[in-house]
């Protein structure tokens, strides 16, 4: 976990020097859904609550860029620190596709769950103005939270956000 942080930050250091990089701050609502397989049968579940974080935006070309975002995310019994990583394309003025992994580490995972978590999140933004951006994506949850879990035992989080972003 240590190193992933460590890559994260050399990444965001290095292209720091870009030019039109942007930071900004972005909150907003959160809904997680759970899928649970026990001795093969399943269950889901939902509930929502809300995240907060900071975010930069690395100009690559006219029509990508690299989002990296630091969030966190409180929804009923799971709170985590997540670590989007996408690319941003510019598909018209204002409105972008996101794609890219999602890093998460639940805090205070229980007994028999694992706290790394990870997926792949898609979603559009909109600018609304040159400091205002609105974003909405799905991420899916990957990861097996079940220590020692196989395909009939398994937990995945997946997740719905939506949030108002403020650059600088």
């Amino acid at each position: 976990m240590k190193k992933l942080l460590f890559a994260a930050f050399l990444l965001t250091a290095t292209l720091s020097n870009a030019q039109d990089m942007k930071f900004g701050v972005k909150a907003g609502f959160a809904s997680l859904s759970s899928k649970v397989k026990v001795a093969g049968i399943s269950a889901n579940g939902s509930d929502s609550g809300f995240f907060i974080g900071a975010f930069a935006e690395m100009p690559l070309s006219e029509t990508f860029a690299f989002k990296p975002e630091l969030l966190y995310v409180a929804v009923g019994d799971v709170n985590q620190i997540q670590l989007p990583l996408h690319l941003k394309y510019t598909i018209a003025e204002g409105f972008g596709l996101l794609a890219g992994p999602n890093l998460g580490f639940i805090t205070g995972a229980e007994d028999g769950m694992k706290s790394f978590n990870y997926g792949v999140d898609f979603g559009a933004s909109y600018d609304i103005s040159e400091m205002l951006v609105v974003d909405a994506r799905y991420n899916l949850g990957l990861a097996n939270l079940v220590e020692g879990g196989d395909s009939d035992n398994s937990l995945k989080i997946s997740g719905f956000y939506v949030g108002l972003g403020y650059k600088f």
